[in-house]
């Protein structure tokens, strides 16, 4: 298990990655949260920051590097579960797959397909 220290709306966290076969078990403040991936160990940067302005287990989430989008894979309004696929981002000529952090809702989808994304940008929101 490998531990980071992450900063989430301007905290710094103390997490710890644990990784089991293209699936990443963070544990963040006593919670766990499963990140599905395509190259768990090459991946690093998965986006995901819970937004403490909106209600319990809702969450921005942002992208931790510079990329492109290849593909969006939910829509607004659409439901998503725990570590369903929502958006590909390739970066540094690898595809990175992002996956909700939690069952919920799709608030907003701020990008699409070949879009140019920065790090810290929101790319989705999800309730």
């Amino acid at each position: 298990m490998e531990e980071l220290k992450v900063k989430i709306d301007g905290k710094e966290h103390l997490v710890k990655v644990d990784d089991s076969e293209g699936i990443l078990k963070v544990h963040l403040d006593g919670k766990v949260y499963e990140v599905g991936t395509s190259h768990s160990r090459e991946q690093h940067d998965y986006g995901l920051e819970g937004d403490s302005s909106k209600e319990e287990g809702s969450g921005s989430i942002k992208s931790n590097l510079p990329g492109i989008i290849f593909s969006v894979n939910v829509k607004p309004g659409q439901k998503v579960k725990k570590g369903q696929k929502l958006i590909s981002l390739v970066a540094m000529k690898m595809e990175n797959q992002i996956a909700s952090p939690i069952d919920g809702t799709v608030k907003n989808v701020f990008v699409k397909k070949n879009d140019k994304v920065n790090k810290g940008d929101i790319l989705i929101i999800v309730l």
